[in-house]
């Protein structure tokens, strides 16, 4: 198992990898994003309470999900730049933080777009809103880090530091809805049980959420290949690489 997982972490065996695995993230994220906004605009029936507007959620939950679920994988990249000192590692925290960070703030601006008809304003410092703003702030933080030092694994050592002691937030994220008298609406299908929706209108959620998973698996992938190409540069593994790319 070990010696797969240092396999996996060498520079040019991952990016070879990366390209294999790339073109068919690229066509899963297509078609289930594709299905997945189409039957929620077009396909699901009005919410009885909400109108039309509900339909905000096929971009708002998918990006709400991923501005989570990127932080922890920061978090786990982070850990394991710090402990063992991995290349890799950094080169996919680093990578991760402005994906992030765009999630982030697509959640951010399409939960306002959705809150101004729902509660009248189009901000309001509820514990869900704040928290998720939190978010933004730390991944803004690990970007300007990331910049502000010079020297590359010294950077990310930094970013992986502050993104192990931000993580702490996402779970704040997460269940501020339950822990305060948060004017957010509960989870919907991110939980144990059946979604509290019908399955005409979950059908397109859940194929938009895996889309956007599968549009992030293709956008790390790349931004982790550029990283390496540029922290490789001098090897021969890259020169090598580029060569074949210009034939």
């Amino acid at each position: 198992m070990w010696t797969w997982f240092h396999r996996l972490a060498s520079p040019p065996t991952f990016y070879r990898l990366a390209d294999r695995l790339v073109p068919w993230l690229g066509l899963l994220a297509a078609g289930l994003l594709g299905y997945g906004i189409f039957g929620g605009l077009l396909l699901a029936p009005a919410d009885y309470q909400q109108g039309d507007a509900f339909r905000i959620i096929y971009v708002h939950v998918p990006a709400a999900a991923l501005s989570l679920s990127v932080y922890v994988l920061m978090a786990a990249a982070g850990a394991v730049a710090v402990i063992w000192r991995i290349k890799l590692a950094e080169c996919v925290l680093v990578a991760a933080a402005p994906i992030g960070a765009s999630f982030t703030a697509l959640a951010l601006v399409t939960g306002m777009l959705w809150g101004k008809p729902m509660w009248g304003a189009y901000w309001v410092w509820d514990a869900r809103l704040t928290s998720e703003l939190i978010l933004l702030f730390l991944y803004a933080g690990v970007i300007g880090l990331n910049q502000a030092i010079e020297e590359p694994r010294a950077a990310a050592r930094a970013c992986g530091l502050l993104a192990l002691i931000g993580v702490i937030n996402v779970p704040i994220v997460h269940y501020s809805v339950e822990w305060w008298n948060s004017l957010h609406q509960g989870s919907t299908i991110l939980k144990l049980g059946r979604p509290n929706m019908s399955a005409d209108m979950a059908r397109p959620l859940y194929a938009a959420l895996l889309g956007t998973y599968c549009f992030f698996g293709v956008a790390l992938l790349r931004r982790v290949q550029n990283e390496l190409l540029l922290r490789e540069r001098g090897t021969a593994w890259v020169k090598e690489q580029l060569r074949s790319a210009h034939v």
